[in-house]
């Protein structure tokens, strides 16, 4: 939750950002077109006066050149001296030299404004497609974001709903605790009402070096103990998980009587067995029990078959062994496996 939590902001700030991007582009994209519009005029104008000016020009042409070689000589002919004449050619010769720089100056000035009208369209090209880029990394980063959001909000409800089964299985922990501990108060009550009775030595005797056979085969899922799940939940284990195929046969690591063979809240399906000396193994998460209370069982004898009492753990025996009522660890009374 809180890496999706970060990644939610983080795709917030990265969307946000780019928001400000587009917003920015599309004041440039929008000023680009304002300026590609008054360039786009001017380049009109400047043709307008090219035409013009080519017009004025090749009328000149023509007024100074129509009667061929022959109007050079009415030039001269009706000079009234040399240097009217010069004057004359030389003045119309100038005005010829000047619409041409004209014609020139104003293709230059078209050419120069088509450049740049190139460039700007360009450039309103390159911001387009810079544009539509980052307004489709926005929409990709919105969309991300909705989906961690979604992630995110499906995690709280894990959460809650693996807080709410931690406090079941705490709370189921405790009852199976205080029946165990009622059967053994029940056990020593019925001892001192007899005490010539003879006392049967403990099945699991600290520091034994008697070992018992699995009560079925199979890899750890859990151990005994405090254990830190992958999502940073934290469990107390009071016995070990076995993992094993559903409807694996379950049998008894000792001899003894049972006294619980039914449901058991988050421990599904259970079965408790009474050893003498006061000891007790349970066999928890089984998908049927092949027995009852109150039969008696030898060490081997099949008392269930493996289930799943919860879909996250898939199937497995939860197996505990409680000498005197106390929980320990089974591992340091099974046998090592092979």
């Amino acid at each position: 939750m809180h890496d999706l939590s970060e990644e939610v902001q983080n795709l917030d700030r990265q969307a946000d950002m780019t928001a400000r991007v587009v917003q920015s582009l599309d004041t440039q994209l929008a000023a680009i077109n304002t300026e590609v519009g008054a360039t786009t005029s001017d380049l009109i104008r400047a043709q307008d006066e090219l035409t013009l000016k080519q017009a004025r020009l090749r009328q000149r042409l023509v007024d100074i050149y129509k009667r061929g070689p022959l109007y050079s000589v009415e030039v001269l002919l009706s000079a009234t001296s040399f240097g009217d004449l010069v004057a004359r050619y030389k003045y119309l010769h100038l005005i010829a030299l000047r619409d041409r720089a004209l014609v020139h100056r104003v293709e230059d000035l078209r050419n120069q404004i088509n450049k740049q009208r190139s460039n700007l369209v360009r450039f309103q090209a390159d911001i387009q497609e810079n544009l539509q880029e980052k307004a489709d990394e926005e929409r990709r980063l919105r969309d991300l974001q909705s989906q961690q959001q979604s992630s995110l909000a499906k995690a709280k409800r894990s959460a809650q709903e693996t807080e709410r089964r931690l406090a079941r299985l705490g709370k189921d922990e405790q009852r199976l605790s205080s029946v165990i501990a009622n059967l053994e108060e029940a056990r020593r009550r019925a001892e001192r009402a007899a005490p010539n009775a003879p006392r049967a030595a403990s099945t699991f005797r600290a520091g034994s070096n008697a070992r018992f056979d699995w009560p079925v085969e199979g890899d750890l899922l859990y151990s005994f103990g405090r254990v830190v799940n992958p999502n940073n939940t934290t469990v107390r284990w009071n016995g070990i998980g076995i993992k094993a195929a559903a409807g694996t046969p379950v049998r008894a690591v000792a001899a003894g009587r049972v006294l619980v063979a039914e449901a058991f809240g988050t421990y599904g399906l259970t079965v408790i067995i009474q050893h003498p000396g006061g000891d007790y193994s349970v066999y928890g998460s089984l998908g049927r029990i092949a027995t009852e209370k109150g039969a008696v069982v030898g060490k081997g004898d099949v008392i269930g078959y493996v289930g799943s009492s919860d879909p996250e753990l898939g199937p497995h025996l939860h197996f505990e062994l409680r000498p005197q009522g106390r929980a320990v660890d089974p591992l340091d009374y099974l046998r090592a496996q092979r």
